[in-house]
């Protein structure tokens, strides 16, 4: 079979599982549910000005703490008289965008070590004993340390819950290698002299880029609760910041007599949340090789 002729047959196959793996993705209706609420999450978020009248973080105190529903405010105001659902499209792109930024710093470290640890014996042990002493903080107590250390803002939020993340990645990335690393078509690129990076990256990590993809979606939802927590802890966003975790911190003093300051918020994270979760679930599922030999 000539070069040619090798990748045509790559090329084919690979179209055949992107194919396969839409399939079975969208026969998971759950999984499709969560895809719909992550789009309008990420189109709220982005088109954010365009589809909110009132400014979020504009005090207006003859209108404090209208009821939803309101003629101007249909999710009410809070106590400062600053329009609940506004807040809320801000805040949705506050909480992808930190949580983006959390899961990309932390897949590209937790892949590096990963993919070291992997393909290198002798780096293996230090690696994962630097893996192992992470794991040993309970995450949101390493978070909160971080944070302590670096002082509290949004973007050290995302470097705490990055730091986080890396373990975990390493982990799963550097239980693929192990595998793929045997395989034949890898040692026949090293008895081709190809280099050890080459091989590492144009060969073994596209084919672990599944529990990766996997990873990093469910781990979006971890981000983003993450965020929420420190930030109602006050060691995420500050006032006036529209962020979900801030909001039902500063709402909860209402609880009584606005509980929709609390309730709204709580329920765009439990939303958000849910919709990485189960969409990550079905990626799970649509990926893993083995579903072939079930169906």
């Amino acid at each position: 079979m000539t070069t040619v002729e090798t990748v045509k047959l790559k090329e084919k196959k690979r179209e055949k599982y992107i194919v396969t793996t839409a399939k079975r993705l969208f026969k998971n209706k759950l999984a499709i549910l969560g895809l719909i609420i992550v789009v309008l999450q990420i189109a709220m978020a982005v088109f954010a000005p365009m589809i909110t009248s009132h400014d979020p973080i504009k005090q207006n105190l003859a209108a404090s703490e209208l009821p939803m529903f309101s003629p101007e405010h249909w999710l009410g105001t809070d106590n400062y008289g600053r329009d609940v659902w506004s807040r809320i499209v801000f805040g949705a792109r506050i909480s992808l965008v930190v949580g983006s930024i959390a899961v990309a710093l932390g897949l590209v470290g937790g892949i590096v070590l990963g993919l070291l640890a992997g393909y290198y014996r002798k780096l293996d042990a230090i690696i994962m004993r630097f893996v192992d002493l992470l794991f040993s903080f309970p995450g949101i107590l390493l978070a909160m340390l971080i944070i302590a250390v670096l002082g509290t803002s949004l973007v050290n939020v995302a470097i705490a819950i990055s730091i986080w993340s890396i373990p975990t990645c390493a982990r799963i990335v550097r239980g693929s290698v192990l595998s793929i690393k045997e395989k034949e078509y890898i040692m026949a690129m090293r008895s081709m002299g190809a280099s050890d990076l080459r091989i590492m990256v144009r060969h073994i990590l596209p084919n672990a880029s599944a529990p990766i993809i996997v990873f990093a979606t469910m781990r979006m939802a971890t981000a983003i609760l993450s965020t929420a927590s420190l930030s109602y802890l006050g060691l995420g966003a500050q006032p006036p910041t529209p962020e979900w975790g801030a909001m039902i911190s500063q709402g909860q003093a209402f609880m009584w007599s606005s509980p929709h300051l609390t309730i709204v918020p709580g329920i765009a994270i439990m939303l958000t949340v849910f919709a990485f979760n189960v969409l990550g679930d079905g990626l799970r599922d649509a990926l893993d090789p083995n579903m072939d030999l079930q169906e």
